[in-house]
C-alpha cells in the first residue's frame, strides 16, 4: 500500500494545470487552497502564466525548488498518463486527478487510460486518487486542493475553534456528495477531519482511505457515500477494524433499485451489488445505514458529540417547554423504537416541586416556559436525567431565542461535563445560529428534525449492543478435517444440481437431523421402503431438471397404504418428462405439521455465500420475510438474523398455538453456516425450503433440499 499520508499531510503541494482564472474549474482550484492557511509549499504548474494569484509558476513538475509531495491534475484526459509517469520520476509520492474522461465514459478509450494510470501508480508506489473526483480537504491542515464550494468561505473556519475531539471524516465516491454532508454539517457545530472524494478509484479506494484513519486516529466517526466495493474482501476487514476500535460508520449506498444501479454503473463505471447483500454486511459489521444527507449527518453527530456516553439502554426521556412538541417528539421516538417510560415518583417528585398546575412530569415532561425561566434549561435537564428509569435525553426546545443560552453558557456546559447520559436538543423552530455555536461548545448538539433526532438515539443505543455482542462472541469452532474433506470431495465429485437425496448426507456429516428415507427405482421397491415406515409416507421425484415438484406432479403426499404408494409412483414416472434425467423416488415419513420456513445459502457476486433464513414455503418469493447474514455464524448471531424477520413474534406462539423449537432452528442455521463457510466455493444455491419448525422441545423437519454448484 502506497503511503497515504503523502496524500493527506503534503509539505509541497503542485497543482498541474492552474489558472487564474476563477471561473473555471482549474482557477477555482487555485482560489479555494489560496484562500485557506496552508502551512505548506503550493507551486502552480503552467505554461500559459507567470504568476497566479501571487505565486511564482513553473513550467514543469521537476523544475519546484523542492520536491512536490502532491501533485493536484487537472489537465484534459489524453495527457493525465504522461504527467503522471512525469510526476513519478520526479520522486512525487501522490496525486490527486480530478480530471474526468476515464473508465465512466462510454467506450474502451477511458478505460484504457484509467488502467494505464493504475499501472503507472503502481510501477512507482504513488498514492493516487480518483480520476474523476473533487478532490479532498484535510481540514487540520487546512488544505483544500477542491473546487467545492462547500470549503470556498474563508470567512467560516473549516473546524470549529474549540473542536478537540468526535472529529467526523467524510470518503465518498461521488465528489458533489461528500462535500454536501461537509455542507450540512458545519454549520450545526460539527468537526470533520476530513473531505476526501475517490471518484473512479482507480488506485486508492474508499476502504483504504478509512482504513489509514483508523490507524492515524484523528477521525472518531465515520461518513461513507458508496457507490460499488471492486475489492469487497477488505470491506470485512476494514468494517471489523472500526468496529472493534468503536469508530462507527454511517453510510449510504446506492443501487437499492435498478435506477440507481443504472445511476452507480454510468456515473463511476460501478457494478452494483445485490442491496441485500450490503446490508446484511452492515448488520454484522455495526455499520448504520442512512437514507438522505440530513438524517447520516445528524447520526454522525449524535457519535461525534456522545461517542463517549454510549447509551446502555433504549430508555429515552424527553422535556419540552410545548406539549404538542413533546408529543410529537414521543410518536418519533417509538417509531425508532426507543421507549418512553414514565418516570419514576421520586424524580416525579423533585420536578413537580417546580412545575405550574398545567405542567406534567411524567414523560414527556410538559415543563412549560415558567418551569425553564425558573431552573433553565440545564436544571431541567439534570433534574430528569437524574432518573435511573432512563438511558438517555432529548431536550425539545425553541431555540429561536438565544439570549436563554447565553444566559445559560456554562450550567449547560457543566450539564455535558458531568451527565453520564447522552442528552441531545431539538429545536421545533429555526434555531438562531449562535445557539448552536453555544450547544457546541458545551458539548451538546442541537437538531432541528424530530425522527432524525430519534433515530440518532435509537443507533447510539443499538451501536453500543451490536459492538458488545461482537466483541463478546467466542470464536466458531472449525469444521473437524475428516467431514470437511469428505464433504469436499462428495461436492467436487457431483454433478451441476444435487438432489435432496444428495444433499441431506451432505448436511448430515455437520450434525443436522435428517430424515430416514430410501430411493426406490422401482414401485416395488417404493412400496417396500414405505412398509418399513411407521405412519404415513411422501414420495418424491428425484431429478436435477425438476427443482420444483409441486408444479411438476412430482410431488405426492399422506400416501397410507401399498395401493396408494404404488399409484403415486407409477402416476410419477408416467408425468416425467423424457429428459428429466431420473435418479429415482425418495420415500420419507411424513413430518408433522410446522411453521414453514426457508434456511438456505445464495453465492452473492459481491460477498460470496450469504445465509438466508426466512419464513418460507411456496409464498417465500411473494412474503420476501428473509434475511441474510456472511458467514459463519455463531447461536447469538442466528437469534439475531430471526429476531429481524417481520414473522417473528409467530414463532412465539399466537392464538392458542405454543411455542416453536427456537432453539433447534437456531442450531440448524448455525451447522448450515459453518457448511456454507467451509464449502462456499462450491455452492452456488442451497434450498432447504421448506424447514418446518415443530412445537418446543420436537425439533425441526427438513422437508426438501436442492444444491446447485457454482
Amino acid at each position: 500500500m502506497p503511503d497515504i499520508s503523502a496524500l493527506l499531510w503534503p509539505e509541497t503541494v503542485a497543482v498541474v494545470g492552474a489558472s487564474p482564472d476563477p471561473l473555471i474549474l482549474r482557477g477555482r482550484i487555485m482560489k479555494v487552497m489560496s484562500c485557506h492557511d496552508f502551512a505548506g509549499e503550493l507551486y502552480p504548474i503552467s505554461r500559459s502564466h507567470d504568476r497566479i494569484n501571487g505565486l511564482r509558476t513553473y513550467r514543469a513538475i521537476d523544475e519546484t525548488p523542492r520536491r512536490v509531495d502532491l501533485a493536484v491534475l487537472i489537465i484534459p484526459a489524453e495527457y493525465v498518463p504522461a504527467t503522471l509517469e512525469q510526476c513519478g520520476q520526479a520522486g512525487v509520492r501522490a496525486a490527486q486527478i480530478i480530471t474526468s474522461g476515464f473508465a465512466e465514459d462510454p467506450g474502451t478509450a477511458g478505460s484504457e487510460l484509467q488502467d494505464e494510470i493504475r499501472r503507472i501508480a503502481e510501477r512507482h508506489d504513488m498514492a493516487v486518487c480518483g480520476p474523476n473526483a473533487e478532490g479532498f480537504a484535510n481540514t487540520q491542515s487546512a488544505l483544500c486542493p477542491t473546487f467545492s464550494p462547500a470549503v470556498d468561505e474563508p470567512e467560516l473556519p473549516l473546524l470549529p475553534p474549540w473542536s478537540s475531539r468526535g472529529h467526523i471524516a467524510v470518503v465518498a465516491q461521488s465528489g458533489g456528495m461528500g462535500f454536501a454532508f461537509y455542507d450540512r454539517g458545519r454549520p450545526k457545530e460539527l468537526p470533520f477531519s476530513y473531505i476526501v472524494t475517490t471518484g473512479n478509484e482507480a488506485c486508492l479506494e474508499s476502504l483504504d482511505i478509512v482504513d489509514y484513519m483508523l490507524d492515524e486516529g484523528r477521525s472518531d466517526v465515520f461518513i461513507l457515500f458508496m457507490e460499488d466495493l471492486k475489492r469487497p474482501e477488505r470491506f470485512a476487514v476494514v468494517a471489523e477494524k472500526a468496529l472493534r476500535a468503536g469508530k462507527p460508520i454511517i453510510v449510504t449506498k446506492i443501487g437499492a433499485s435498478e435506477a440507481g444501479v443504472r445511476a452507480a454503473a454510468s456515473h463511476t463505471a460501478a457494478l452494483a451489488g445485490s442491496h441485500a447483500a450490503y446490508q446484511a454486511m452492515f448488520r454484522r459489521y455495526g455499520v448504520i445505514e442512512g437514507d438522505e444527507i440530513e438524517e447520516m449527518v445528524d447520526i454522525a453527530a449524535a457519535f461525534s458529540y456522545h461517542g463517549g456516553k454510549l447509551p446502555v439502554g433504549n430508555r429515552v426521556g424527553i422535556c419540552t417547554t410545548s406539549g404538542g412538541a413533546g408529543g410529537w417528539m414521543a410518536d418519533a421516538c417509538a417509531a425508532a423504537g426507543l421507549e418512553i417510560p414514565e418516570l419514576d415518583a421520586a424524580t416525579r417528585a423533585t420536578v413537580d416541586g417546580h412545575l405550574p398546575s398545567y405542567g406534567t412530569s411524567q414523560n414527556p415532561v410538559d415543563a412549560t416556559a415558567q418551569a425553564v425561566r425558573k431552573v433553565g434549561y440545564a436544571g431541567l435537564a439534570e433534574m430528569v436525567g437524574a432518573s435511573d428509569r432512563l438511558d438517555s435525553l432529548i431536550m425539545v426546545t425553541s431555540a429561536r431565542n438565544a439570549t436563554i443560552y447565553q444566559r445559560e453558557r456554562e450550567a449547560l456546559a457543566d450539564l455535558s461535563r458531568q451527565s453520564d447520559k447522552p442528552i441531545l436538543f431539538c429545536s421545533y423552530t429555526l434555531p438562531h445560529p449562535d445557539v448552536a455555536s453555544i450547544l457546541g461548545q458545551a458539548g451538546l448538539p442541537l437538531y432541528t428534525n424530530m425522527p432524525n433526532c430519534a433515530r440518532a438515539v435509537a443507533e447510539l443505543a443499538h451501536y453500543r449492543r451490536r459492538r458488545e455482542r461482537f466483541l463478546r462472541a467466542p470464536a466458531i469452532q472449525a469444521t473437524e478435517p475428516a467431514p470437511l474433506a469428505r464433504v469436499g470431495d462428495r461436492l467436487r465429485a457431483a454433478g451441476p444440481v444435487l438432489c435432496e437425496y444428495e444433499v441431506k448426507p451432505l448436511l448430515a456429516e455437520y450434525g443436522i437431523a435428517v430424515a430416514d428415507d430410501g430411493l426406490a427405482d422401482s414401485a416395488d421397491r417404493a412400496v417396500e421402503l414405505a412398509a418399513a415406515i411407521d405412519g404415513p409416507v411422501a414420495l418424491k421425484l428425484q431429478s436435477p431438471n425438476i427443482l420444483h415438484k409441486t408444479e411438476a406432479g412430482a410431488l405426492a403426499l399422506n400416501l397410507a397404504d401399498e395401493a396408494a404408494v404404488r399409484a403415486a409412483y407409477g402416476e410419477m414416472i408416467a408425468k416425467a418428462p423424457a429428459a428429466a434425467d431420473l435418479r429415482g423416488v425418495l420415500v420419507q415419513p411424513m413430518a408433522p405439521a410446522g411453521h414453514e420456513m426457508i434456511v438456505g445459502v445464495n453465492r452473492d457476486e459481491t460477498f460470496g455465500p450469504l445465509l438466508m433464513l426466512g419464513f418460507g414455503g411456496v409464498h417465500v418469493e411473494v412474503t420476501r420475510d428473509v434475511a441474510l447474514s456472511p458467514v459463519p455464524i455463531d447461536e447469538a448471531q442466528a437469534a439475531a438474523l430471526l429476531d429481524g424477520l417481520r414473522g417473528r413474534p409467530i414463532l412465539d406462539g399466537v392464538r392458542g398455538q405454543g411455542p416453536a423449537d427456537q432453539a433447534a432452528l437456531l442450531a440448524l442455521v448455525v451447522a448450515v453456516s459453518r457448511f456454507a463457510a467451509d464449502h462456499g466455493e462450491l455452492i452456488g444455491e442451497l434450498d432447504l425450503n421448506p424447514v418446518l419448525v415443530h412445537a418446543e422441545g420436537k425439533g425441526v423437519s427438513l422437508v426438501d433440499a436442492l444444491l446447485v454448484k457454482r
